[in-house]
């Protein structure tokens, strides 16, 4: 199945069910009002769900409409919890490399971090940041969102426990980045607000690219309509189910929550390019001696798009423009 929240007025959205080639959608507050609710009550409503999206996608659903991806929000706008992982290790490796970094890592445990969740971007919605030299950069990522999860739970059944899936910018501001790391706590001003793409897919939706825990499509990425890189999903150190068992250790994790994978990075990169600016300048630094790809400016457009296996877009396109931030009233 296939979710958006459309724009209603309300912050949350409204339920709508948006057919596998995302051409249609049709709305399912009868049946929940929002994705959240129907996330808190999955076992119950997923079959009524799953009928109409099969009603939909046969092309039968009446009140059915054409799905303008500009009309919806995020599929979840705000959530309970939102934690990100670094689980491509090749990423801070080629960051250690470039700027001679040491990090303290344990192996075979996961990095994670919690993330502001309460005012998510949609796919088409204008980038705001203050000032340019806030260094803006992308991370293009994947992000599973869960059940209820019990602590304590095994990686082998927390996969049990993804619900959805989704594709997202993780903006940084990367002027910042720095500062706040040698503070010791998490990230405030360096991790802004993130973007989503317009639709929430089910695991099934990815047929043989979900496996292992782990998104093994290719995440297109371009700047101002140029490609930047296409990594694949299938190069996480970490799989999905090894990351909730990390973070509901000593823990229940609510429905709703939000599990970002990191940036998307491979051992190729040189091939494949990169899902981030900091990593190609990173490479830049180690191949030529110092970066010199520019962060973000006014006005740049950003495009984040996977396709299945049958060529279909699998979660539309997030594609924003960075624009000045309105000062406050």
């Amino acid at each position: 199945m296939k979710f958006a929240s459309i724009r209603n007025g309300e912050r949350d959205g409204a339920l709508a069910l948006v057919s596998r080639d995302l051409s249609r959608a049709v709305m399912a507050v009868d049946i929940a009002p929002t994705l959240q609710a129907a996330l808190e009550r999955w076992q119950a409503l997923e079959p009524v769900l799953r009928q109409r999206y099969e009603l939909l996608d046969a092309g039968r659903a009446p009140d059915s409409f054409a799905f303008d991806p500009a009309r919806a929000l995020a599929p979840l706008p705000r959530a309970y919890q939102f934690v990100d992982a670094s689980a491509f290790l090749n990423h801070g490796n080629i960051m250690e490399e470039a700027y001679r970094l040491t990090v303290k890592k344990t192996p075979g445990v996961p990095i994670l971090v919690q993330r502001q969740s309460d005012d998510f971007l949609g796919a088409q919605d204008d980038y705001p940041f203050p000032q340019e030299s806030d260094q803006g950069d992308f991370e293009g990522e994947v992000a599973v969102v869960l059940d209820d999860v019990p602590m304590g739970v095994d990686p082998g059944r927390a996969l049990s426990h993804v619900r959805l899936l989704m594709l997202f910018n993780d903006m940084s501001m990367r002027a910042h980045l720095f500062r706040e790391l040698s503070m010791g706590f998490g990230f405030i001003q360096a991790k802004p607000s993130t973007a989503f793409a317009p639709v929430a897919v089910t695991p099934d939706e990815l047929g043989a690219a979900w496996s292992g825990g782990r998104v093994a499509l290719d995440l297109h990425v371009s700047r101002n309509g140029e490609p930047f890189g296409h990594p694949n999903g299938r190069e996480m150190d970490f799989g999905f189910g090894e990351l909730v068992a990390h973070l509901a250790y000593n823990r229940n994790l609510r429905a709703g929550t939000i599990l970002g994978s990191g940036t998307f990075s491979n051992r190729n990169h040189r091939a494949v390019g990169s899902a981030c600016l900091a990593e190609r300048r990173a490479v830049e630094v180690i191949d030529q001696g110092a970066p010199r790809t520019p962060f973000l400016a006014f006005g740049e457009r950003l495009r984040f798009e996977m396709f299945g296996e049958d060529g279909r877009s699998v979660f539309g396109a997030i594609d924003h423009r960075m624009v000045p931030a309105k000062a406050a009233a």
